[in-house]
């Protein structure tokens, strides 16, 4: 296509190309820290293409393709360009990648182990990453994390944090503004702005951590925590996985073993701080 970047993220080699410059040069920036390997054949592939000539100039509107397409996906318009690859990379790895089992899931890590936090959209799982990542844990993912079908580890996809709404102003207090993308006002989602991720996570993104402690956020409402069976995380994550069934027994035996082993819970709570001393108080209670 006309304009063009390769980008590695974790074990991912993306391919984008857009049939205007500025998506690309946003993405550059944003992935400017990232590993670049031009000779590396990419696993994933993202176009950002007009669907007719005429509308890459009179009323532009980007249409996301690529290796795997989502049948009549309205265009998004090109101010949120950058959405809309952000939006592609992560339809191309939901649905195509298939060397670990997917979870629609943040993680961070800590001394080797993994935190791991599954929800709907909106139970915070993506500010509570970001924050913790600041902080004196390694930011793994905000969107997926990859579990080993062998040996169970987990491995990071640290792509560019998607903070939403009123998370923004919270994260942004907190870090340099050269680590912020542009505002993207009045998405689908509300008001999007990416969060590069500090230097450490991107050079410790091949590392692999054992999953310790599964959290299943729920944002509003009084602090709390309750327990979890096997058998509720099991469905809970079987449901977030975008690949689940396509691996088969591999994807089952990956999942069991990962609920057998690691502790669950639901927690509950009002403002970022309850959540993250929520998660310290369960943490310390995982590594005794």
């Amino acid at each position: 296509m006309r304009h063009s970047a390769r980008i590695a993220v974790g074990p991912v080699q993306f391919r984008i190309g857009s049939d205007w410059a500025g998506p690309v040069a946003a993405l550059e920036r944003l992935y400017a820290a990232y590993p670049q390997d031009d000779m590396r054949p990419a696993d994933a592939t993202v176009r950002l293409f007009a669907a007719r000539p005429w509308r890459r100039w009179l009323r532009p509107s980007v249409h996301i393709g690529g290796d795997f397409i989502v049948p009549g996906a309205l265009p998004l318009p090109l101010s949120m360009g950058l959405l809309a690859a952000e939006m592609g990379m992560n339809l191309q790895v939901a649905l195509g990648w298939r060397r670990h089992l997917l979870l629609h899931a943040s993680a961070v890590a800590r001394d080797g182990r993994a935190l791991i936090m599954s929800g709907e959209s909106g139970s915070g799982k993506s500010t509570l990453a970001a924050l913790l990542g600041e902080d004196d844990w390694r930011l793994m993912g905000d969107e997926f994390t990859l579990i080993d079908p062998a040996g169970g580890d987990a491995f990071a996809f640290p792509r560019a944090v998607s903070l939403k709404n009123e998370a923004i102003a919270e994260v942004a207090a907190r870090v340099d503004p050269a680590r912020l993308g542009p505002l993207l006002a009045g998405t689908p989602k509300g008001d999007i702005r990416h969060l590069i991720p500090r230097a450490d996570a991107v050079a410790a993104m091949h590392a692999p951590a054992r999953p310790a402690l599964l959290l299943f956020p729920r944002f509003g409402g009084a602090a709390g925590i309750e327990p979890m069976g096997e058998g509720e995380a099991f469905v809970r994550l079987t449901e977030a996985s975008t690949n689940y069934v396509a691996l088969g027994e591999a994807g089952f035996a990956a999942l069991t073993r990962m609920v057998r082993e690691t502790p669950a819970f639901g927690i509950t709570y009002p403002d970022s701080a309850a959540g993250i001393a929520l998660v310290e108080e369960l943490w310390a209670e995982a590594a005794r």
